[in-house]
């Protein structure tokens, strides 16, 4: 039977790398935000239906998703947001389900489901084990300035989008401690990769 893992943190809380490193270790993963990307893509359903929504100000001129745009529309108001999750949140769960649906059938002893909003968007009762990437707030806010280019305004407004990773370490079962640096994360991804290689968790 293939479990189903749940892989969540916040906004630059590492989750992407320890998804990655996951990955190279040869288990699928279920990439909730690739497959976003794909739905918003130029020309695509998703895209037109937050063009309608939205309006076209959330194009670039080529006509693609211009996610900065969009971002400061709903990032700092909470009934944008709610109908962002509207359009996309259908699609992205049928999508995930799809490729879940194409690992067990091929008898996979697991799957991973890389998450951000796992436990907002009602992933989590569907999995059987969840992973938290946590990191402390002060190192959360300085690695996604740096990385995104924002202004603290803007990073603490993405962070404060989320549920905290408070509340998301209280419901997990394992927690991965991204504060410190890149062995120390590599350190405790090899230990859970051990664990599932002799099919302990």
């Amino acid at each position: 039977m293939t479990k189903i893992i749940g892989l969540t943190g916040g906004i630059a809380s590492g989750k992407s790398t320890v998804s990655n490193l996951l990955r190279l270790s040869g288990y699928p993963i279920v990439d909730a935000d690739q497959i976003t990307r794909r739905l918003q893509a130029a020309h695509s359903k998703g895209l037109e239906q937050l063009v309608t929504v939205f309006g076209e100000q959330i194009l670039n001129p080529d006509q693609t998703l211009n996610r900065y745009t969009l971002g400061s529309i709903v990032f700092n108001d909470q009934e944008k947001l709610n109908k962002l999750n509207i359009v996309m949140q259908p699609l992205i769960y049928d999508e995930i389900w799809r490729q879940v649906k194409h690992y067990r059938k091929q008898q996979l002893p697991y799957v991973i489901l890389d998450v951000p909003l796992l436990f907002e968007a009602n992933y989590a009762n569907d999995c059987d084990l969840i992973i938290v990437v946590t990191v402390d707030r002060q190192t959360q806010l300085q690695r996604l300035m740096h990385r995104n280019g924002y202004s603290k305004f803007d990073a603490e407004q993405r962070i404060n989008s989320q549920m905290s990773l408070a509340k998301k370490e209280k419901r997990a079962d394992i927690v991965i401690n991204n504060s410190g640096n890149r062995d120390e994360l590599e350190r405790q991804v090899a230990n859970l990769i051990d664990q599932m290689r002799h099919h302990k968790l």
